[in-house]
């Protein structure tokens, strides 16, 4: 695909909330210290809720208005100058900030769900620089500043589906992945985009287990045409605020129709390929993890169905269990993508 064939800025009635499917408030889960615009209410998020958070989590439970101290002012103020894109009317609750925050895949600081926010408070974010080359005519280094700079920022409110069968909705704060590629004018050859996590074991003590059984650095991709779909986001905030370090700040990617592993994080090269890019989880264990990881609830992972899902939060007395939606409810916007194509085989 070359640059000229390349679509023209989306309209963004295709990512406002969708008339077919919408999420409704009723599944959007409670988030008690969300307290931006939407002035969701303040106390629902007791002592006992902060008294189990780590470092500045902790500090956002029970003062909702701060902020983490280690990310950059402008950083901080250009998510707090984010507009709507996908929501209209009364949202209702998101889910949890203290579940957003605790409960995550993120193995690079371990492998167990507490374990990112655990070990991530030193995490360094800033400064932040990203490479992006292959096929492009205006590739380089750039600072996190430069790669967000001539984008403004929106609140995305999307469903996440884990392939561990959990799901949550959180509201991303980020801007269209379309739009950033097409600033670095893709070639006539480039028909994929790679992208890689930072390694420094140093800081992300499971890059440094020697249990992982990890190929690190940690690599994810997409076809061209995937990358630009309205609904493909770089994120660098959720919940109003700058994304924390156990969620991948300070970049990552966000693709809700796919299983949570595609949505790369703490982006640190973004590549414009000719070929397929290997992936992590597919060179792992490529009959469990496919390259395109759409989520569908007809092909069950071979150890478990992806049929029905847990949306978080839950208990063992409520666990909020719920039918998997093809595409993750998305297939109004994503299906054309994979006309004619066998979901089966290239699961």
């Amino acid at each position: 695909m070359s640059v000229k064939n390349l679509p023209k800025a989306f309209p963004k009635t295709l990512i406002k909330t969708r008339k077919n499917n919408p999420i409704l408030s009723s599944e959007i889960t409670p988030e008690s210290v969300y307290l931006d615009r939407r002035r969701f209410m303040a106390g629902l998020a007791g002592g006992a809720v902060a008294a189990g958070l780590p470092g500045s989590a902790a500090a956002l439970i029970t003062n909702p208005a701060a902020e983490d101290p280690r990310k950059p002012d402008w950083l901080k103020q250009a998510v707090a100058a984010r507009v709507d894109s996908n929501t209209s009317g009364e949202v209702g609750q998101p889910t949890p900030y203290s579940d957003a925050t605790r409960y995550n895949n993120f193995y690079e600081f371990g492998t167990g769900k507490g374990d990112p926010a655990e070990y991530s408070g030193a995490f360094k974010t800033d400064p932040w620089k990203v490479v992006v080359d292959g096929e492009v005519a205006r590739g380089g280094s750039f600072t996190l500043e430069d790669i967000l700079k001539p984008h403004p920022l929106e609140e995305h409110i999307c469903r996440f589906r884990c392939v561990e069968a959990w799901s949550m909705v959180v509201p991303w704060v980020g801007f269209s992945l379309a739009d950033l590629i097409k600033r670095f004018e893709p070639t006539s050859k480039a028909k994929y985009v790679a992208f890689e996590t930072l390694y420094d074991p140093k800081q992300m003590p499971g890059q440094a287990s020697r249990f992982s059984g990890i190929q690190w650095p940690y690599v994810e991709g997409l076809r061209l045409d995937e990358a630009m779909n309205p609904l493909a986001l770089m994120v660098v905030g959720m919940y109003g605020r700058s994304l924390p370090n156990q969620n991948g700040a300070p970049l990552r990617l966000m693709l809700p129709w796919k299983y949570g592993y595609k949505s790369i994080k703490s982006i640190v090269r973004i590549t414009l390929t000719e070929k397929q890019p290997p992936t992590t989880w597919n060179l792992l264990a490529p009959r469990e993890y496919g390259f395109y990881s759409n989520v569908n609830p007809n092909v069950d992972h071979p150890r478990w169905s992806q049929s029905r899902e847990r949306r978080l939060p839950t208990s063992l007395f409520d666990p909020n269990w719920r039918d998997t939606e093809m595409f993750n409810g998305y297939g109004d916007e994503v299906a054309a993508l994979y006309k004619g194509m066998d979901l089966q085989k290239y699961f």
